[in-house]
């Protein structure tokens, strides 16, 4: 036989910061380790994803999903997360550590519980549950694996990797999710969730801790499933008669096929089984009636005797031959008498002191839960409050503080953000409650997006707010992908940011449509599609654009989004004038004329001659039109 492997992640140091010791438990998804947090010296459970499952992306955003949802709760009855993180390749969350059991150990061992003990677990599991409820979270993978029974009595409720947060119906984007035995019919018909699937989850529980096995079996998972989708959950006590009816109802109101004939969410099916547990605790005192015999003596201190007394005097006593006697002489008779009285009077001191120790401890036990140490008192609200003053605020309400810190996207560093148990809920007196401060959010390494595909980008950007995209022109950047991002201050993202900051990303359109040289009409009808507001200029004479098309094109905006303008400058054809008549006129004179009338002017006649020279022809002629800025041939003669 072969020895296992050893596991290469004992002893690992993770993220610089916790160093795995040893392996609680492995899941489909990941395994948990117990470690060590280097940084606050403290034992915590690190849940560390499969390698394989790394590059699977649905995977990745449960993983993450789960620390966010986990994280938004702070209740005595859930299991805290204290991080979330990514070290080279290997995604983890870290979590308080809780050594103890799971409600289904606890079931292998024992089968089935007793009414006092399922009330028990349900009342933590319920108030867990409808913390989550109210903060908008449907768990969705509720079973006795997810309940945690902590060695020194707490339960609470563990892994968030399936939940989402609340809408009317939650769609859960698969067929099934969730183990199979406790998934509600709408999960198994519709694939729907909400809180209202918990409540059918939790019902299961309860008849599962109530008879010791669950209400569906087969040999396939979809025979269970059909199960569920179409037959009533049995009354718990079909399997054990022990069961009392207030537990009967509640299990049948919890699992009803219709979620609209269910408890709304947690709260409500957990303020049902506090009313109802009285009377389920004083349902199970045993209660026995029996014949009781009195002797004389007693017969006179407890009075005249009740019909189910029998009081057997020395008259009545039977000889071994079977005849009865009555030989008592007066001397007997005033032995006994004095016999009897000393008995009354030492049973009375029995008695009065009985009654003065249990009044004794009736006074000290209504003081220890009343007012000691075994009170329940309610814990101040903190949130609003700062360090010092929330400290105060628990001191003087009888706790003892710890103060941790704990990273925190939304609230300031050096702010409260709660408490451990959470404000408003009720501890021991002089119990220890840990007043949780943020350190502000995470600072995160921003990736690099420019170039990617949008859904790719987001991606990459998952542990930031991402906002409504900017579009943007850009002749470099295909159509499509990604050309910048964007911090909450509108400046470009730098290399680190915070947890959950407001990032926007900036997305190609591709480049401005060009409209030089295009008719007017065509060139509005295109840049308006491209959704571009359009101006005008003052139009030009352009000897190279047609009359009434597009000499230039200019941005009014930089950077060019959708809705920035474009002004367009319109041709207004060729400027033509008439040519001047310089025939006969000196050159230097003619030359300058026609230059005065916006034309060039070329001649052949030398330079050192021109001043005696004239005009004997002119190209173009006289009166001819001709483009202003075009080329007049001048041919002149020396003159005599």
């Amino acid at each position: 036989m072969t020895n296992a492997p050893p596991d290469p992640m004992i002893g690992r140091l993770i993220d610089g910061r916790y160093q795995v010791r040893s392996r609680i438990a492995r899941g489909g998804m990941a395994t948990v380790y117990l470690a060590t947090d280097l940084r606050l010296e403290r034992r915590v459970a690190i849940k560390i994803m499969h390698g394989h499952l790394a590059d699977d992306n649905t995977f990745k955003t449960r993983f993450v999903q789960e620390a966010r949802s986990a994280a938004r709760l702070a209740h005595p009855n859930v299991v805290n997360v204290f991080d979330q993180g990514q070290d080279a390749d290997m995604a983890y969350l870290v979590m308080e550590y809780l050594p103890g059991i799971t409600l289904r150990e606890l079931l292998k061992d024992y089968k089935k519980l007793t009414p006092e003990q399922t009330v028990d677990i349900m009342d933590a599991v319920l108030s867990g549950l409808a913390a989550a409820h109210k903060a908008g979270i449907v768990h969705r993978d509720l079973k006795p694996e997810n309940v945690l029974l902590a060695d020194d009595g707490r339960i609470k409720l563990g892994d968030f990797g399936l939940a989402r947060a609340a809408s009317a119906n939650t769609a859960t984007g698969q067929a099934l999710l969730g183990t199979i035995a406790y998934l509600s019919p709408e999960l198994v018909t519709r694939g729907v969730a909400d809180a209202r699937s918990d409540i059918y989850a939790v019902g299961i529980m309860m008849f599962e801790m109530l008879t010791g096995e669950q209400p569906y079996v087969g040999e396939a998972p979809m025979t269970i499933a059909y199960q569920h989708a179409n037959d009533e959950v049995p009354a718990p006590s079909s399997k054990n008669p022990a069961v009392p009816s207030e537990l009967d109802e509640l299990v049948l109101w919890a699992t009803r096929r219709d979620p609209d004939e269910r408890p709304r969410d947690a709260r409500e099916l957990l303020d049902r089984l506090r009313e109802a547990e009285p009377a389920l605790r004083s349902s199970h005192v045993p209660l026995t009636t029996q014949a009781t015999m009195v002797l004389p003596a007693a017969a006179e201190l407890l009075g005249t005797a009740t019909a189910e007394t029998r009081v057997l005097g020395a008259a009545t006593l039977a000889t071994p031959g079977g005849v009865a006697t009555a030989e008592a002489s007066d001397g007997d008779d005033a032995a006994e008498l004095s016999t009897s009285a000393a008995r009354r009077k030492r049973r009375g001191y029995w008695i009065l002191a009985l009654v003065l120790l249990v009044t004794g401890l009736a006074a000290g036990t209504g003081w220890y839960f009343g007012a000691g140490p075994g009170a329940y008192v309610t814990i101040p609200k903190t949130t609003t409050e700062t360090p010092e003053a929330a400290l105060a605020l628990l001191t003087d309400a009888g706790f003892q503080v710890k103060q941790e810190t704990r990273t925190d996207p939304e609230i300031p560093a050096g702010a409260v953000i709660d408490t451990d148990p959470t404000g408003g809920s009720s501890a021991r007196n002089g119990s220890t409650v840990t007043l949780l401060v943020s350190e502000g959010p995470r600072i995160l390494e921003v990736p690099d997006v420019a170039g990617q595909s949008v859904d790719a980008a987001n991606e990459l950007l998952a542990e930031f707010t991402l906002l409504d995209p900017i579009e943007q022109f850009s002749a470099e950047v295909p159509a499509g992908s990604v050309i910048g991002a964007l911090g909450a201050d509108g400046e470009a993202l730098p290399s680190t940011y915070p947890e959950r900051g407001d990032v926007t990303l900036i997305v190609s359109v591709g480049p401005v449509p060009p409209v030089e040289g295009l008719a007017v009409a065509d060139a509005e009808a295109k840049l308006k599609e491209a959704r571009l507001e359009v101006k005008y200029k003052a139009p030009v004479f352009s000897n190279d654009v047609a009359k009434d098309h597009v000499v230039t094109a200019d941005w009014l905006s930089d950077p060019m989004r959708p809705g920035s303008t474009v002004e367009l400058t319109v041709s207004k054809g060729q400027d033509l004038v008439a040519v001047p008549n310089v025939v006969g006129k000196p050159l230097q004179d003619a030359i300058e004329e026609l230059e005065a009338a916006g034309f060039k002017v070329t001649h052949s006649f030398p330079e050192a001659f021109i001043a005696f020279a004239t005009v004997s022809e002119q190209n173009p002629v006289a009166e001819a039109q001709a483009v202003r800025g075009s080329t007049i041939t001048l041919v002149a003669t020396l003159t005599v």
